[in-house]
């Protein structure tokens, strides 16, 4: 299963919303601002700023954009105020013009940090690759501050950088290691980028800053399953799971590592939780016959099996494993039906066609059993009991020259001679070659 982080949203709402330090600067330094407007018109400049201002502080970001609006009217060379227009856009979600804002903001005032900024993280969400230009430029200008550098991170990861988001965010974490969203989305591209070792040890740090959280739960959940630490894994989805426990998903993840860990009470009670919530998918199920056949419980196996195959009829593991339970409950024509269409559906499966020759011998349909073998043989080399099923068929279909021989070869590879095959075909061998013998005379 994927993690999405939703503090980098946040974070970046934060920042639009005046969350972000250097922003609320900016704004904060209206009023003064004001105060110093030389121009004829200075009584009614302040005013317009000293509305926008007191609207801003309300969230009434409508009317204080309509009186930035105004003053930019008779000022329109002020970058400051071009920024402030763009910060209630951005407030309004009005994204388009905010964006134009910042970007006529950094053409009037081209040092102005928050400005690409901002301009960044509104370009964030819609167009990553977009993003990644403005917020270069602000790590340029600000190189000592962390959120600038992590923000470049996550629109490069957007974009598909994965080694250059990886080295933004070390960056920032170099510079703020105490920042539970750094730590984390370190270890989410970390986890993707196949470093699960790596990844691991961000969640944990994460989790050190900020225990409760459901996704850094599950992030190590996933880094610990990649290095096969199923124990610790199982337990991390545990703890995910009490907190969100309607994650279906993380559920049957949370049952598949179970049974890996031979717990398939366990497994099959997270199974009963997931249907209780509604119809199963085809992964529950298939887990499901899995626990059921490993328990024994053939028929359930087969009733469960038979539920996915009606969500997936041309699956041919479905059918192959329906085969199987037939083979071990000795329904050998249901076997050979199963077993039949899951070879026909992927004819490349050996594993299939061994169980297929089986069925087909302990049905004592011989001809079709060593028709099998001699597929399988062309492919793979077949173990030493094949040579004894060989040699039975050749004898029951009273090919007695045939079985001769496949009986002199068993026994010429057969080490165990207190088998019940080794005294089958001794005694066999005897018979066929005394008979052979006598039609010679």
């Amino acid at each position: 299963m994927k993690i999405y982080s939703k503090s980098l949203r946040c974070c970046a709402l934060a920042a639009l919303l005046g969350a972000s330090p250097m922003a609320l600067a900016q704004a904060g330094g209206a009023n003064k601002r004001a105060q110093r407007i030389p121009d004829p018109d200075a009584a009614e400049l302040n005013n317009l700023l000293k509305a926008a201002q007191e609207a801003a502080e309300k969230k009434d970001y409508a009317a204080a954009a309509e009186n930035y609006r105004q003053y930019l009217a008779k000022k329109p060379d002020d970058a400051f105020i071009h920024f402030q227009l763009g910060y209630a856009y951005s407030a309004l979600q009005r994204f388009t013009d905010a964006q134009a804002e910042y970007e006529k903001t950094i053409s009037l005032d081209p040092k102005m940090a928050a400005a690409y900024l901002n301009l960044g993280l509104t370009l964030l969400d819609r167009d990553p690759a977009s993003a990644i230009t403005p917020l270069q430029k602000a790590v340029k200008l600000i190189p000592n501050d962390a959120e600038p550098r992590y923000l470049l991170g996550a629109a490069l990861e957007r974009s598909g950088k994965t080694p250059e988001a990886i080295e933004q965010y070390e960056a920032a974490e170099k510079l703020d290691d105490k920042s539970f969203d750094v730590r984390f989305a370190l270890g989410r591209i970390l986890l993707t980028a196949n470093r699960p070792a790596d990844a691991e040890r961000e969640f944990r740090a994460a989790l050190a800053l900020h225990p409760e959280s459901e996704p850094a739960h599950l992030g190590l959940a996933q880094s610990l399953l990649a290095q096969k630490k199923k124990e610790a894994a199982a337990a991390e989805l545990g703890a995910y799971l009490e907190k969100q426990p309607g994650d279906l998903k993380a559920r049957v993840e949370h049952a598949s590592v179970l049974v890996d860990l031979g717990k398939n009470e366990g497994a099959l009670a997270e199974l009963d939780r997931v249907a209780a919530a509604g119809p199963e998918n085809l992964q529950a199920l298939k887990l499901r016959s899995l626990i059921y056949f490993q328990m024994k419980r053939y028929d359930d196996t087969i009733s469960t099996l038979q539920k996915a195959e009606a969500l997936a009829p041309e699956d041919a593991d479905i059918r192959a494993r329906l085969g199987h339970v037939y083979l071990e409950k000795k329904n050998y024509p249901e076997a050979i039906r199963e077993l039949g269409a899951a070879f026909r559906l992927n004819p490349s499966a050996n594993d299939v066609l061994g169980d297929l020759v089986a069925a087909q011998y302990l049905n004592k349909n011989y001809a079709a059993a060593l028709k099998g073998l001699d597929l399988l043989a062309s492919r793979e080399n077949l173990p030493l009991g094949t040579l004894f099923i060989r040699a039975t068929c050749y004898d029951k279909l009273g090919q007695a020259a045939e079985a001769l021989d496949a009986y002199q070869k068993f026994l010429s590879q057969n080490t165990d001679q207190k088998s019940d095959m080794y005294f089958e075909a001794t005694a066999r061998l005897r018979f066929l070659t005394r008979e052979l013998q006598d039609k010679k005379r």
